[in-house]
């Protein structure tokens, strides 16, 4: 079993590469879904502690919305897309020039604005499956994208959970998504969970498993 507490250099360079191929296949797909130029990044991958996981994004209590969705195949586990409540409005607005909603207090979900954030969460974490899928030659199926607009604890917790029965660790991909009208970027993390059992087989195929 792939301790990812103490991955090497060069198994954090290749999953960096992954998370650049797969920001470059959803950027394109983003430019197609609202007509305008898209530009995406991943600075940085990192492997970061449960615990450190929630603080990243403000702590247990602040309120975001996080898109789930279960990777199946040869290589199993869980990606989350998350976003504050900020830069998904900001992020929707820009999708569907709907202004007019507020994901905190209104009392009716817009289903405009559900559906587009789903949407978009289902074209950046299906990019990225996509890309490591192509990368390593491991089939890999996305699920339904899963949406939850609640508290960082709510949402993150039966993931993390699951996984941490087996790990301590989570991989975070960050990811800044910029189109053309926008001076601010929009930043999101991608939490990849791979079940145990993955590591072993996506740095096997690529050939890096003892690298240290």
């Amino acid at each position: 079993m792939e301790d990812i507490s103490r991955l090497s250099t060069v198994q954090m360079d290749v999953l960096r590469e992954i998370g650049n191929i797969g920001a470059g296949n959803a950027a394109t797909s983003m430019s197609k879904l609202i007509n305008k130029k898209i530009d995406m990044q991943v600075p940085s991958v990192n492997v970061v502690a449960f615990d450190e996981v929630m603080e990243m994004i403000g702590g247990p209590e602040t309120p975001i919305v996080g898109i789930m969705i279960h990777i199946s195949g040869e290589a199993t586990g869980k990606v989350y897309f998350i976003l504050s409540i900020e830069e998904a409005e900001s992020l929707v607005k820009s999708i569907t020039n709907e202004h007019d909603f507020n994901l905190l207090s209104d009392k009716e979900p817009n289903e405009l604005v559900l559906s587009a954030l789903k949407e978009t969460g289902n074209i950046l974490t299906g990019s990225y499956i996509t890309a490591l899928s192509d990368f390593t030659s491991l089939q890999m199926q996305p699920s339904v994208p899963y949406l939850s607009i609640d508290m960082a604890g709510a949402v993150l917790t039966v993931g993390l959970i699951e996984v941490s029965q087996v790990t301590d660790y989570a991989i975070i991909i960050d990811t800044k998504i910029n189109d053309s009208e926008s001076a601010d970027g929009i930043h999101g993390n991608f939490f990849f969970l791979p079940d145990p059992e993955a590591f072993p087989k996506i740095f096997k195929v690529l050939g890096i498993e003892n690298n240290g």
